[in-house]
């Protein structure tokens, strides 16, 4: 029995050894060189290449740049332009019409005040509709206060009195620009321009009532200065109320006060043709 025991064991000692799994191949290779996909697979023929990714675009960041990148409006119609630039000015019009925010029943409060006060989410919404500037607006606003008050004035002074309604419009809106720039309002230059002329509109609105009054027995001096100040007050305030986020508590007041003297000079102008 012992003779037995000690020649199986040889015999087993003289065979050849089993050859290694191929992942343990991997793992002792993996000592002299990093694994592999290869090496747990068994061959580079049975790998699948691994799923392109839909956000990689041509590869990495710039499939995200191209996501993130400006629709170009060349090949766009020149209707749906039109009709694009057409409902902006509708927003930003309806902006300055209804400023008030139904959570606050006088709208935008603390702009003359010392303290700085947060505009709510209403408010800043119709703060960034402004900020998003454009003179397509001011001008359309401009033109037909100018025409508006020149259809009034007699046959020979019309040219003068639209040529003297539009440089006032704009020389005044620069003016008050400039002097909030030089107050240190951080508000860019055409940004103001827009806030400015987008709150002529009541104005005009009024100009065109009394215009139309003109013609019935309601077209008397005292109910033309009623419209009148209602359209004063209404665009002195909205502009006041964007004009004054944008500049110093201390300075407020100093940025402010031309801003109503260039609307009562345009009051003035209604009243006088």
């Amino acid at each position: 029995m012992a003779k037995s025991g000690s020649s199986s064991a040889s015999k087993a000692a003289s065979a050849p050894a089993a050859p290694a799994p191929t992942w343990a191949n991997a793992s002792s290779a993996s000592k002299n060189r990093p694994v592999s996909i290869e090496d747990y697979h068994g061959s580079s023929s049975s790998t699948s290449p691994p799923p392109h990714s839909a956000m990689s675009g041509g590869g990495g960041a710039s499939g995200v740049d191209e996501l993130l990148a400006p629709v170009s409006t060349l090949d766009e119609p020149v209707m749906e332009t039109i009709m694009r630039d057409v409902r902006a000015v509708g927003s930003k019009l309806r902006a300055v019409l209804i400023p008030l925010d139904r959570n606050r029943p006088f709208g935008y409060v603390g702009v003359l005040q010392e303290e700085d006060v947060s505009p709510s989410d209403g408010q800043r919404d119709v703060l960034n509709q402004l900020r998003d500037w454009d003179l397509w607006g001011p001008l359309f606003i401009c033109l037909s206060l100018a025409l508006i008050l020149s259809t009034k004035a007699p046959s020979k002074q019309t040219s003068h009195v639209f040529t003297t309604v539009f440089i006032v419009m704009w020389v005044g809106a620069l003016i008050v620009t400039v002097n909030a720039q030089l107050l240190g309002a951080s508000i860019s230059i055409f940004q103001s321009l827009c806030v400015l002329g987008y709150c002529v509109f009541p104005l005009t609105v009024s100009a065109l009532v009394i215009a139309i009054l003109r013609f019935t027995w309601l077209g008397i001096i005292w109910l033309d200065l009623i419209w009148l100040s209602l359209g004063l007050l209404w665009a002195t305030r909205v502009s006041c109320i964007f004009v004054g986020q944008f500049v110093k508590r201390e300075r407020r007041l100093l940025a402010l006060y031309p801003v109503f003297f260039f609307y009562l000079l345009l009051g003035w102008l209604i009243l006088l043709f």
